[in-house]
């Protein structure tokens, strides 16, 4: 599981300060540049959608670094000049301050620009090179029709090029979406974004830097991307010396299979990474972890009253729309009891955003049979043995969950406080006697139903 992470500053030769993150995980260090000038290191990780997710699921296994590039996210905003050249210097900052003497390199769109000339020019540096629907030429991306739509509302109306990008990218997904288009305020400004793309993308050609690219190079490829379209990215793995092109057929936001696609692709250019052979004795996790249970309200008196078949149909709807939101929101499934799930997230945050998700995806569910979802969270340091998680904070989240009623959450004193100035809504539902607790226990209804149109 990867915890949400610690930030931590490096300084540039030319004095901004870089914010970063180190998931110091095993294996050759993989410095991540996700898609600037829409970076926070701290912020997306209640992204589980996009950045949490990938993180869980495709880098967690490795070592990986994030950081803000100058003028985003926790880095410096008030910054000089914005060229390959200046943004190489962040990058340097943040190696040199991990003592990293090579990594590996990955660029996402705007970033593959970078990414190509570091590459290049450093390749005693940049052991291996990723790029995701990246293009070598920034006056050519400009060009493309759908790019000058978003320029235009960049220009013009700030607040509707950040709407539309947010439902771009999620797929006009309303709930996702204002998140994302929350996130892409939180990210940077409007000045900064217009400045970024002036500056950097349009006076940016790495193409005749392209044949120098030596390094082991693969090139990932959305089809279904317009900006850019996928014969950019196959023309961009063409004039790499040593690239593969990797196709992926779904969206950042639906993965589908291109999470099994991605880390086959991954393994193949760093190696897989070496499986832990020891079985050490159980032993604290030494991590804060936040745990959910998930029961349906009446399944006994259900299955009595529809049936073994049918009351099973019911059932996989639950585990479906349950599995569908961990995955979302980069939860892990420990284990389920039949009517209901024990899952374990490294974000307060994200557990609570999980949960919302649940309830309201049944609210929607069009069905002869309502389902009646309970909720209970709370966190601690629970004890780690065989896939499963064991402790007293365990039990009090199941006992909590046991509390609620069908259609609520409820949550602990201490989820609440986690998560304090995020944005959740709580209401005090006084102390409870739990059984196997010796004193009361006081819980929190979470609000999760959306505002009225």
């Amino acid at each position: 599981m990867v915890s949400e992470p610690r930030i931590q500053y490096a300084t540039t030769s030319d004095g901004a300060s870089i914010a970063f993150a180190d998931s110091d995980g095993p294996g050759l260090p993989i410095i991540y540049l996700r898609g600037t000038p829409f970076t926070h290191v701290q912020a997306e990780w209640r992204l589980g959608r996009f950045y949490a997710y990938w993180y869980e699921n495709v880098w967690g296994k490795r070592r990986f670094v994030t950081l803000d590039c100058r003028g985003c996210g926790l880095s410096s905003r008030n910054v000089g000049e914005l060229t390959a050249d200046a943004f190489i210097l962040d990058i340097e900052a943040v190696a040199d301050k991990l003592g990293f003497d090579q990594f590996a390199l990955s660029g996402t769109t705007s970033d593959g620009l970078v990414a190509i000339k570091l590459a290049a020019t450093q390749p005693e540096r940049v052991s291996h090179l990723m790029l995701t629907d990246c293009y070598p030429s920034g006056a050519a991306f400009a060009e493309i029709p759908q790019t000058k739509a978003f320029l235009s509302m960049m220009e013009n109306d700030y607040n509707l090029f950040c709407s539309t990008l947010a439902h771009f990218m999620n797929e006009w997904d309303s709930e996702a979406s204002r998140e994302y288009m929350i996130f892409l305020h939180e990210s940077t400004t409007q000045e900064y974004v217009l400045r970024f793309f002036q500056e950097y993308i349009l006076q940016t050609d790495v193409g005749d830097l392209l044949p120098q690219v030596s390094q082991p190079t693969v090139v990932f490829s959305h089809r279904t991307m317009a900006i850019p379209d996928f014969e950019t990215s196959r023309s961009l793995a063409s004039r790499l010396p040593n690239a593969e092109l990797v196709v992926l057929d779904n969206t950042w936001g639906r993965p589908g299979n291109d999470v099994a696609v991605m880390n086959a692709a991954v393994d193949r250019l760093l190696g897989p990474v070496a499986a832990d052979v020891s079985t050490p004795a159980p032993m604290d996790t030494g991590q804060l972890v936040t745990i959910l249970f998930t029961d349906v309200e009446g399944s006994t008196a259900m299955t009595q009253r529809l049936g073994d078949m049918k009351s099973r149909e019911v059932m996989r709807e639950h585990e479906r729309i349950t599995r569908e939101a961990l995955a979302e929101h980069s939860g892990s499934e420990v284990k389920t009891m039949g009517d209901g799930f024990m899952a374990s997230f490294g974000s307060a945050a994200r557990a609570l955003q999980c949960a919302i998700a649940i309830q309201r995806a049944f609210s929607h569910l069009d069905s002869d049979t309502p389902i009646n979802v309970r909720i209970g969270l709370n966190a601690g340091e629970p004890i780690a043995e065989e896939e499963d998680l064991f402790g007293t904070s365990v039990i009090l989240a199941a006992r909590i969950a046991a509390q609620a009623k069908g259609g609520e959450i409820l949550a602990s004193n201490v989820v609440r406080e986690l998560v304090a100035g995020r944005g959740f809504l709580f209401a005090d539902r006084g102390e409870r006697a739990l059984r196997g607790f010796e004193d009361p226990v006081r819980v929190y209804e979470v609000s999760w139903r959306e505002d009225p149109a």
